[in-house]
């Protein structure tokens, strides 16, 4: 009885230091792992773009006037040479009855100042033929000796000054027919434009062969010289323009392939960087900082039946690819954290983290090149944190 008492005294006593070293044990940490893999790598740049028409032609007013009503709509074809607008003169300002009766009373005033400066003119000429001949008669005396000279000099020069007078009414007579010839205008523009007859029109002609893209001014009203009027241009030669940030535009050359989605196609489609603008501008994102943006031309490398629903003005988005291989060593970006001045990771094994120094290499997004300190199909830890260390029992989530 004392034995079966002190065996079943040590069992209990077993149990409980079993119970107790089995809980004060460090138990495994669940995690989440990824492997390391070999396949297609590409960096890329991605902003948001828009197209446009690569030769647009603004068609503007050559003179002012008043412009008719232009009948074309967005998306006409126009010709080389055909009328797309029509100027006609400025209109008079008022056609009523009291307008048209002082115009007709300025032709009368007009008609009576010509009669004035007409007489005027026949008293200037008589004045002259009498100074000519006053002239003419002291020569004759001064060669006799009969005049001084200082009497000549002064029939001379009344002469000069009745020239003078003559040619200043002639010029008067002159001013008033054009006076008289303006008011005339007036009053017949008036009485023209009141009997509704047809102003005289200034053809506008589309300058190439075009689809209209934009109509500026449609309706018919006054216009000044200069003013846009119509955009034409071909939609079918589309390009695209994307603004990118400038440390962004430093990595991205010339026939750099471009990657261009989200436009509403079932697929992508593919371009080719043309042109990076030199200069740069200063414009202020969506959260108020102050970015300094280069614009990128790309051009459509893709057949034509790909992208032919796209138009002027679409919006896209656009991947630079910056560096591409096809047989990469990578993982996940979120299994790197820092150690020193260089990067690790942890890899399961046998149940345990296992802490490995990496060279890393590109990285795009989610995803890192490894140049060194893995290999291919190792399980690396994702999102380690301070409860995993070197040698740390984990397991699966």
């Amino acid at each position: 009885m004392q034995v079966r008492t002190k065996l079943g005294m040590l069992a209990l006593a077993a149990l409980v230091v079993a119970g107790l070293v089995y809980g004060f044990m460090p138990r495994a940490v669940p995690v989440d792992v990824a492997a390391v893999e070999t396949g297609p790598f590409v960096v890329t740049v991605e902003e948001e773009g828009k197209t446009r028409v690569m030769e647009r032609y603004v068609v503007s007013a050559p003179v002012s006037g008043t412009l008719r009503r232009i009948t074309l709509k967005a998306g006409d074809a126009v010709k080389p040479g055909q009328v797309i607008a029509e100027i006609e003169p400025v209109r008079s300002d008022a056609l009523d009855p009291r307008t048209r009766a002082q115009a007709q009373a300025q032709a009368g005033a007009a008609q009576a100042a010509l009669a004035v400066a007409q007489e005027n003119a026949r008293a200037t000429a008589a004045a002259l033929q009498l100074a000519q001949q006053e002239r003419a008669r002291a020569e004759t005396l001064r060669e006799s000796n009969f005049l001084s000279a200082q009497a000549l000099d002064t029939a001379r020069t009344a002469e000069t000054r009745a020239r003078a007078v003559q040619q200043a009414a002639d010029h008067a007579v002159k001013v008033a027919r054009f006076e008289l010839e303006m008011a005339h205008a007036a009053a017949a523009s008036t009485a023209w434009l009141q009997a509704g007859a047809p102003a005289e029109r200034l053809s506008v002609r589309a300058p190439v062969e075009a689809r209209v893209l934009k109509l500026v001014r449609e309706s018919e009203g006054a216009v000044l010289a200069g003013q846009p009027l119509i955009e034409i241009g071909n939609p079918e030669s589309l390009e695209v323009e994307v603004e990118v940030l400038s440390t962004h535009a430093v990595k991205i050359t010339p026939g750099s392939r471009v990657i261009l989605d989200r436009w509403g196609g079932d697929s992508a489609v593919e371009g080719s960087v043309r042109v990076v603008e030199p200069t740069g501008f200063t414009k202020i994102s969506a959260l108020g900082v102050e970015e300094q943006r280069v614009r990128v031309i790309v051009d459509f490398t893709s057949p034509r039946e790909a992208w032919h629903r796209l138009g002027d003005g679409y919006r896209v988005e656009a991947r630079f690819v910056i560096w591409e291989d096809a047989d990469v060593l990578q993982l996940p970006a979120s299994a790197l954290f820092r150690q020193g001045e260089g990067w690790a990771a942890f890899v399961l094994e046998a149940g345990r983290a296992k802490l490995k120094p990496v060279e890393v290499g590109q990285r795009a997004g989610l995803i890192a090149q490894v140049l060194s300190g893995l290999d291919a199909g190792e399980q690396v830890i994702t999102h380690p944190d301070d409860k995993i260390s070197d040698g740390t029992r984990v397991k699966l989530r």
